[in-house]
């Protein structure tokens, strides 16, 4: 979906972890780049579109696929 992203698997992690693994990967992005999440813990449906609204990040997509879900977040300056 968007060629240029860098990936952050998270499969087969809890909560919290992948939510703090995509806030150092944001903390590492450049200003307008886009990190593809890769998850397993439902809970990251809920965890990820919040994490985005609280900190001013676009979150530009969202799928499931088998067990995954898969999310599409653009950094935004702070």
């Amino acid at each position: 979906m968007y060629d240029e992203a860098a990936v952050l698997d998270t499969s087969g992690l809890m909560c919290p972890e992948p939510v703090m693994m995509l806030h150092n990967a944001v903390r590492d992005c450049v200003t307008g780049g886009v990190i593809k999440v890769i998850a397993t813990d439902p809970s990251t449906q809920r965890d990820i579109p919040k994490f985005c609204s609280f900190l001013g990040h676009d979150l530009l997509a969202q799928e499931q696929s088998d067990k995954h879900y898969i999310y599409w977040v653009r950094k935004q300056a702070l």
